[in-house]
């Protein structure tokens, strides 16, 4: 049953049992996770792409509802919203975390080994490449310009893009499109 007074799904079963959760009951927890473990682990798994790492963070996910379900708020929206939105963070956090410990690896071994190009050259054209995207980036309208940070350089997703904008999803995903290919025509890149 959805509250026509909040907008929200505040009378919501995954609702009633995320506070059955917070009391501590077992059952609604197994319900709860039986209801919601194939949509969570699937949003995690496309983010990650390793099904291994993708069941761990799906238990850390579900772990952190146990722990936590008393930090979920109905006014602020839909149970699956909030257990979607915390899997996706984890996701999005163990991504970070590899590429991360990847950049480390890598800087380790690149600093470890006799360079044999010319580094200044190609940090030259690192910096100049930079200004370009920089001076395109300037060139968008505003709110291009906030929906492509948001969404390229921010991390989120088209659908986070449209919540934190308080946009219709299709209007955010069209301003991105539009800034996107304004981008590419700033910068002379042939689709």
């Amino acid at each position: 049953m959805v509250d026509r007074t909040s907008g929200r799904g505040a009378g919501e079963p995954l609702a009633d049992r995320l506070r059955q959760v917070a009391k501590g009951d077992e059952d609604a927890f197994a319900a709860l996770y039986d209801e919601t473990a194939p949509r969570v682990h699937g949003l995690i798994l496309r983010v990650l792409r390793n099904p291994s790492q993708s069941e761990e963070v799906t238990q850390e996910v579900y772990l952190e509802v146990w722990r936590g379900a008393t930090r979920f708020d109905p006014s602020k929206g839909s149970a699956i919203g909030w257990l979607l939105t915390m899997a996706h963070r984890r996701a999005v956090d163990r991504v970070r975390a590899s590429q991360s410990a990847t950049v480390r690896d890598d800087t380790w071994h690149a600093r470890s080994r006799d360079v044999a190009f010319d580094t200044t050259a190609e940090q030259a054209t690192a910096r100049i490449e930079a200004r370009r995207v920089r001076s395109a980036l300037d060139g968008l309208t505003q709110v291009q310009r906030e929906a492509v940070s948001l969404a390229y350089l921010g991390g989120y997703t088209h659908t986070e893009v449209a919540s934190l904008l308080d946009l219709p999803l299709g209007t955010a995903k069209t301003r991105i499109r539009d800034g996107l290919i304004r981008l590419r025509d700033q910068l002379g890149v042939t689709p």
